[in-house]
């Protein structure tokens, strides 16, 4: 099924790997649930090292990646601005489409970002309010 409002997002394109998703948009303004499963790709800057995560808790995990409260990657090369992310109804659809998206080329996952953020700015700040 193909949705085309605003209300609905479908990515990827035919030149992804993946199927039609129906997501919640990320948009400024949103609300986001506290509990609301989401993905998410962090930067380090303009089309910097990329990182692509899961949560149930959106604003407290990329809380978590800004101040260097994880150990792993998004420490060791300071991704530390959220660029893209997506709202699912379920926690098992969204790990499934976390999952895809790492095995995405970089370059899908930059249009990604540059389609719904093209200035790269953090988007952690809407998050808040």
């Amino acid at each position: 099924m193909q949705y085309t409002d605003d209300n609905a997002r479908i990515w990827p394109r035919a030149t992804s790997p993946i199927h039609s998703w129906l997501v919640i948009p990320a948009k400024a303004g949103i609300k986001l649930s506290m509990k609301q499963p989401c993905v998410y790709i962090m930067a380090s800057g303009w089309d910097g090292t990329l990182y692509v995560g899961v949560t149930s808790d959106l604003i407290k995990r990329v809380w978590e990646h800004k101040n260097d409260m994880i150990e792993g990657f998004t420490k060791r090369y300071r991704v530390h601005s959220l660029v893209w992310f997506e709202q699912h109804e379920g926690m098992e659809s969204a790990i499934l489409r976390e999952k895809a998206i790492k095995e995405w080329k970089r370059a899908w996952k930059v249009q990604l970002v540059e389609e719904f953020n093209p200035k790269w700015q953090d988007l952690y700040d809407t998050l808040l309010g």
